[in-house]
């Protein structure tokens, strides 16, 4: 991921700059504004600005005036207790707001989350910069045989070199054809005098889904963890889940207090049916159960022995 001149000196410049507040701040997440975080090949994450800490929940949650007299573990037991329970609008107090450079078609798998404000890199206005990912050998996956959305084993040897190829091929063909239908170069200027070039707008519809794209994303702490609840875990797609871990490493250091508790119940939690709870404690009580007696669907059963740790 390399950045321009321009954009590095702009990024030095926005660091340098101090502002008096009373409004809370943290330290450890004060230090990562205007920090690019590298994700993918061409890609970052950065957090722009935020409002709001781990006071500001529990402050929320008990509508006092100051930023409170508890003790700092009382005020994790109340967050957790929060968490654990599933209230959401103390958690909404807070906001992020971050940039993002991201391939299209991940941006459009993102997009799905629509509780947040997003401003995205426009081409009807601007030129699109000549990136786009080209996956890792170890990413390039056939589709999986039990799982429409998922992958299964990696390709490899010449069907894998084939894939980078086309890959490769069809991004730089695509954006050639682009830049030669807008008849403008990187910094807007006509190309060939004698020709006018299609409107931006339209020339966009041929660039390939692996082009970069940008976007302000802002959202609160609550969407944001039910954002990453899902994009951060091991069955999520590969190219978006590593965003959602990068954006991890944020939420860490703006909210250690919720970070732990989201930690605790929502990522390293699982949720069971009341059919799921009855089998465990048939099985506690000593019964032997199996799929055929356990009333499960076979993917149920599986995903229960599994949650287990147990051959199913």
């Amino acid at each position: 991921m390399a950045l321009t001149d321009a954009q590095r000196a702009e990024l030095e410049q926005a660091r340098a700059a101090r502002s008096e507040t009373r409004r809370a701040t943290v330290p450890a997440l004060e230090a990562m504004l205007y920090q690019v975080m590298p994700v993918l090949d061409h890609g970052f994450v950065r957090v722009v600005d935020y409002m709001g800490d781990d006071g500001a929940v529990v402050q929320s949650a008990r509508v006092s005036y100051g930023r409170g007299t508890k003790a700092a573990n009382e005020d994790r037991g109340l967050i957790r207790y929060l968490m654990r329970h599933r209230h959401s609008t103390p958690f909404e107090m807070c906001e992020i707001k971050y940039h993002v450079k991201l391939p299209i078609f991940v941006a459009r798998q993102w997009i799905r989350h629509r509780t947040a404000n997003v401003n995205e890199y426009s081409a009807r206005y601007s030129v699109m910069d000549r990136e786009f990912y080209i996956p890792e050998p170890a990413q390039l996956a056939a589709q999986s045989s039990s799982n429409r959305q998922g992958r299964g084993d990696v390709l490899e040897g010449d069907e894998a070199a084939e894939v980078l190829r086309l890959l490769r091929d069809d991004a730089s063909r695509n954006y050639d054809h682009y830049a030669w239908m807008l008849n403008e170069d990187d910094a807007g200027q006509v190309v060939d005098e004698g020709r006018s070039g299609l409107a931006r707008e339209l020339a966009r519809m041929n660039l390939t889904l692996n082009t970069y794209t940008q976007w302000y994303w802002k959202t609160d702490l609550h969407n944001l963890l039910h954002f990453l609840s899902l994009r951060a875990d091991s069955h999520a797609q590969y190219e978006i889940r590593v965003y959602a871990e990068a954006m991890l490493e944020t939420v860490k250091a703006w909210v250690p207090l919720s970070y732990e508790a989201f930690a605790d119940y929502r990522m390293g939690a699982v949720m069971m049916s009341s059919q799921m709870l009855a089998i465990v404690r048939r099985m506690l009580g000593g019964e032997e159960v199996t799929q055929v007696t356990s009333g499960l669907s076979k993917r149920e059963w599986r995903e229960l022995m599994e949650v287990l740790g147990r051959p199913a």
